[in-house]
């Protein structure tokens, strides 16, 4: 078989099941969208799969950031997330940067002490973790939920920074050192930049981990001030009662969405670039 020819038959299929996939990822998230618009009736009335009635209520959405003071949530999340990642990433970049580039004793016990880590479940510690925040008065505080998500970051971001910097040219340190660059300077004004694409990979799985975090959040937070998102929709739809206001709740699902399709649409061209060169690095 030729370079780059693909027979006819195969690409129909593979093109089938793409839009297959396609159609399955979407569909969730058109159908979130549309209820959201729609009032208790068009649910009760057994038409939860219909298009919503005109008017469309977008009234939902002011309800919910209203009544359930979702905008505090929202901001919560936020400063809890753009921490948390950029501590998480920062302590990753100059933990894998010292395993790629440095040789000393202990170095890959290092290195695989990190990628061990990722095979034991988090959630196993979850009872020791709120009893040490506890002892040191972070539980039911920003900063210690803040610390939990940043340190459960490090080590995967380790695992694929280092093959990143492990990637990078000997002679770049070189030259800066003839120059005169200090370990700093090397890192700092040469190397990090280079590991841009491997940055921005690990940044985006720390931001969507964080941001769709639950468990965490519920277990070491229990003042209503100080909820996340994800806890916040649990709550409010404890708060409904009896009575499920089902048009509210997926408003609020999709303004929980909301940030990441600004984000992904702001950084599209660097997601793609930092993921192909992350899967051709690795």
């Amino acid at each position: 078989m030729k370079q780059g020819y693909m027979n006819p038959t195969f690409r129909i299929f593979a093109n089938l099941i793409l839009v297959i996939w396609t159609v399955c990822v979407l569909y969730p998230l058109f159908w979130t969208i549309l209820s959201s618009l729609k009032d208790n009736q068009q649910f009760f009335l057994g038409k939860p799969w219909n298009l919503p009635q005109l008017p469309l209520l977008w009234s939902n959405f002011s309800y919910v950031w209203e009544k359930y003071n979702f905008g505090h949530y929202f901001v919560n999340s936020l400063v809890v997330t753009v921490v948390s990642t950029i501590l998480g990433v920062f302590l990753s970049a100059t933990t894998a940067y010292v395993i790629a580039r440095y040789t000393f004793r202990g170095n890959g016990l290092l290195y695989y002490s990190y990628l061990s880590y990722q095979m034991i479940p988090l959630f196993l510690g979850i009872i020791p973790l709120f009893f040490l925040l506890n002892d040191i008065h972070l539980t039911n505080k920003m900063l210690g939920l803040i610390l939990v998500y940043t340190i459960s970051a490090v080590p995967f971001a380790v695992f694929v920074l280092v093959s990143f910097f492990k990637s990078l040219p000997s002679e770049l340190e070189e030259s800066a050192a003839i120059d005169g660059a200090s370990h700093y300077g090397i890192f700092f004004r040469i190397m990090l930049p280079l590991a841009k694409p491997g940055l921005i990979s690990v940044g985006i799985i720390t931001v969507l981990n964080i941001w769709n975090e639950y468990v965490f959040a519920l277990v070491l937070i229990n003042d209503p001030a100080k909820y996340t998102i994800p806890v916040a929709i649990a709550v409010m739809q404890g708060e409904m009662q009896y009575r499920t206001e089902w048009g509210p709740l997926f408003a609020a699902l999709c303004v929980s969405m909301g940030p990441i399709f600004v984000f992904y649409i702001v950084f599209q061209r660097q997601i793609t670039g930092g993921i192909t060169a992350g899967a051709l690095k690795g």
